[in-house]
């Protein structure tokens, strides 16, 4: 039987990789900051599902706490066969806006633990010649809005970049980039996003089965949703500073309804 490790697993897209890789029959070890949420979690997975559950309470803010996970991926008597680097969050401010250790938090977060995770992965799996590593990414790592959007851009390249150095090894690397999803997420960083159209938003059932898909495909780039699709495409052919124009837009619009 397989094992996933999923960081940010007791909310929102992690959680429901959570499910449905325990709907699968994989084991599981949960990582998040929060003890009480991941036993909760644990204990509904084991319920429901059968499924052998592990937690690793982690910050992965702290270099030392995101060490301990990467120990955890990097053991190779109890293997890591997928890794999902879901853990993040966004800021309801913008970046001048914001305390540079705020910024410096959502970059450990978003960038360096993405980084630190998938190599201790990737050297276990390459060794074996078998495994999957799907980083949460977004539709806005193809946009220019803020340091969240730089942060999931360079998410995006990494995870292109760590495919191309794994290619023929049996190990694959999926970047995941959804667009607006109905999670807790815009409510714990503030955002009001009641005037968003309701057919922009994203179910995260449906987002974690198509990447899940995507992953057995091989897929490097998954984007759920044909309304993303097409906008990344679109995103993709337009001049940078049309890109640049029209995120800034969007982006000073957000500001101004989350104050």
């Amino acid at each position: 039987m397989s094992t996933a490790l999923v960081t940010g697993a007791t909310a929102g897209i992690g959680h429901e990789f959570v499910r449905q890789l325990a709907e699968r029959g994989h084991d599981l070890v949960l990582v998040a900051r929060d003890r009480a949420r991941l036993e909760n979690v644990s204990d509904e997975i084991q319920r429901i599902y059968g499924v052998h559950t592990e937690i690793l309470v982690a910050d992965l803010s702290d270099r030392a706490q995101m060490g301990k996970v990467a120990e955890r991926l990097a053991d190779e008597v109890r293997p890591v066969d997928l890794l999902v680097n879901n853990a993040g969050y966004g800021l309801g401010r913008s970046f001048l806006q914001n305390d540079v250790e705020v910024e410096e938090g959502l970059f450990e977060v978003l960038c360096k633990s993405v980084m630190v995770l998938s190599h201790a992965a990737a050297l276990s799996m390459r060794r074996r010649r078998r495994g999957a590593i799907i980083n949460v990414s977004s539709v806005a790592s193809f946009a220019a809005m803020g340091t969240y959007s730089a942060a999931k851009s360079w998410v995006t390249v990494f995870s292109e970049g760590l495919s191309s150095e794994l290619s023929g090894t049996g190990v694959t690397v999926t970047a995941l980039c959804p667009g607006f999803t109905h999670t807790e997420f815009h409510d714990r960083a503030s955002m009001n996003m009641s005037r968003l159209p309701g057919a922009m938003w994203l179910n995260a059932d449906k987002l974690v089965r198509e990447c899940l898909a995507d992953v057995a495909r091989g897929r490097v780039v998954s984007v759920p949703g044909a309304q993303y699709k097409a906008l990344v495409g679109a995103l993709r052919i337009l001049p940078r500073s049309l890109v640049r124009g029209g995120s800034g837009g969007i982006h000073r619009r957000r500001r101004r309804t989350t104050g």
